[in-house]
């Protein structure tokens, strides 16, 4: 068996074992009645499916939400080690057997206590799930193709539709006097 193939099956059984592990340990989302108004956003892309980040972050600026008062993070199914990235970025590399993420920054991202987390992912992956269900944000957001126990709001949209997603999430805070 080649490296590469050998690495395909052995990300594919800590696939299998994350899967396990959030299908026990995932809860519905409980909307915390603390926050008032959004000013901290914390934004969590898969860049595998989803590659224009610099237009959604604008997005979120022309919104009234402020470029320092959000980070970023950035999923990819492989990474390249000579690759310099323009945000953070992590893979299933950085999962360990016990389903422990490994790297420092996604670790630090989860604990954030951010007002409003976005999950811009569309397509379910377990790694995924779990740094959006284990994120201490507020207020999680999310497509409706997504696993429904994960995000408050969810909307009906793909992620090359960055512009409808972005109207339609300041369309509901605006409603929900969030913002």
């Amino acid at each position: 068996m080649s490296l590469s193939k050998s690495n395909m099956f052995l990300n594919h059984i800590k696939n299998y074992f994350l899967l396990k592990f959030l299908k026990n340990n995932i809860h519905n989302t409980i909307i915390s009645k603390e926050i008032s108004a959004i000013q901290t956003v914390g934004l969590l892309i898969d860049e595998s499916y989803f590659s224009d980040k610099e237009a959604l972050i604008e997005g979120i600026i022309a919104n009234g939400i402020s470029e320092s008062n959000i980070k970023i993070i950035v999923y990819r199914d492989k990474l390249k080690k000579n690759e310099v990235y323009s945000h953070p970025t992590f893979g299933i590399k950085h999962l360990n057997w016990n389903a422990q993420i490994t790297d420092p920054v996604a670790r630090e991202f989860i604990k954030d206590k951010f007002d409003l987390l976005i999950s811009y992912y569309d397509i379910e992956k377990a790694f995924l799930k779990k740094v959006t269900s284990h994120s201490r944000a507020q207020f999680k957001v999310g497509f409706s193709s997504v696993d429904k126990k994960l995000n408050h709001l969810m909307i009906s949209t793909n992620v090359e539709n960055h512009t409808v997603f972005i109207h339609e999430l300041f369309r509901y805070l605006k409603i929900l006097n969030k913002i």
